[in-house]
């Protein structure tokens, strides 16, 4: 069987094109073949050996010639990776120009489902979806909103979770000594930066815990999401570091401004105590970052918003604040510093959840799912058609 995935890809920098890449090389384990789509921005990327092509996001053609080509290929099925940014026209409209001329059957990937999009938000996510074989989401509560918001049958919808990476475990204290931060109570966020991630929040809320956990660091590593840095270069994080001045809390807080490799990932979140989510946005659907602290086994404290609501709330699997507010957030990880075995007994659970989320079986239930979906006849031949894709 040979896949092709339709998304962002490295050296991209971005969650989807990470999503893309870690479910590659899961399912290639299962000795399946996956070939790539790349959707690339103005910038020139030196793609893989597995890229066949590339669509730059604004030029309508490329939609139609990557379905072409696709058509004229030996792949079986395509793996759509769906993110409104990541495709060209209003909304990400363009897309459809894609799946309208794709002959081969692709399961649609939803990565953000909103409950309450805009008009133009929700026709592309009705047209993708009703053109599908299948489609995929990450959460239950996703499940719902593209039944009751998106209209799509319950029968073409399947829960699979976000994948983790298999991180080497690594001994907390030994990676603190190693950064120069033995001593610290460690507190981290990392990820592509902007005003999304409600930084400013967790800086706050640090300054409020400084009094009693003087020595408390927080670690907030990733370099600002490219858009936003073409849009208005470093005026965000300009900001953040005004305000950790502001309110004297430098000596506590620590800017990592660079995009982290696998290997520095899994550092800053085994040296971590506690992982901190303070997204502002409640409509958030999924959390690439919440599921690598969950499959890391760390403590989490995360504001109130959809993905953490039924990953650490419903599972038990974390805290979460009553609001996104840093008074709120500053209460649950003075709980989490203050209470050795609270913390610990979260990162047994979280350590046991996680096994069930991490990459290998992940993928293996996207080749699971493939293979039902060419099981059916007329699969090979047109998309979305047959039983499960009516």
């Amino acid at each position: 069987m040979i896949l092709m995935n339709v998304g962002t890809y490295p050296p991209r920098e971005c969650g989807i094109a990470s999503f893309s890449k870690d479910l590659r090389d899961s399912v290639i384990r299962t000795g399946q073949s996956v070939w790539i789509t790349a959707l690339s921005d103005e910038k020139k990327y030196v793609y893989p050996k597995e890229v066949r092509f590339s669509i730059q996001q604004n030029e309508s053609e490329d939609y139609l010639r990557a379905a072409y080509m696709i058509n004229n290929s030996a792949v079986d099925l395509v793996i759509l990776q769906h993110e409104y940014g990541i495709f060209g026209g209003s909304d990400g409209a363009l897309v459809i120009k894609f799946a309208a001329h794709l002959k081969k059957p692709f399961i649609l990937v939803t990565h953000t489902v909103l409950p309450r999009p805009s008009p133009g938000q929700r026709i592309v996510l009705q047209i993708l979806s009703r053109r599908a074989a299948a489609v995929v989401c990450m959460t239950q509560r996703s499940k719902e909103l593209l039944q009751k918001v998106y209209g799509v049958p319950e029968e073409k919808i399947t829960v699979i979770p976000h994948g983790v990476p298999v991180f080497e475990r690594k001994d907390r204290d030994a990676l603190k000594r190693s950064y120069g931060f033995a001593g610290r109570k460690v507190i981290t966020t990392f990820g592509l930066i902007g005003p999304s991630k409600g930084l400013e929040i967790g800086i706050k809320a640090v300054k409020e815990l400084v009094g009693k956990h003087p020595e408390i660091l927080y670690i907030i590593a990733g370099k600002t999401h490219p858009v936003l840095q073409k849009k208005e270069g470093e005026r965000y994080r300009e900001m953040l570091i005004k305000l950790c001045a502001d309110l004297q809390v430098e000596r506590n807080v620590r800017f990592v401004d660079h995009y982290l490799d696998i290997d520095e990932l899994g550092d800053y979140l085994y040296m971590s105590d506690v992982y901190l989510c303070p997204y502002p946005n409640r409509d958030q659907a999924v959390s690439g970052t919440l599921a690598y602290a969950v499959g890391c086994g760390r403590a989490i404290v995360a504001t109130p918003y959809e993905y953490s609501l039924e990953l650490l709330k419903k599972k038990e699997l974390g805290l979460v604040a009553a609001e996104a507010s840093a008074e709120e957030l500053s209460k649950l990880l003075d709980q989490l510093l203050s209470r050795p075995l609270l913390r610990k007994n979260l990162e047994r659970r979280a350590s046991r959840f996680g096994e069930t989320i991490k990459w290998p079986s992940v993928g293996a239930r996207y080749v699971e799912l493939a293979q039902k979906l060419l099981a059916y006849p007329g699969y090979k031949t047109a998309a979305g058609r047959g039983k499960l894709g009516s």
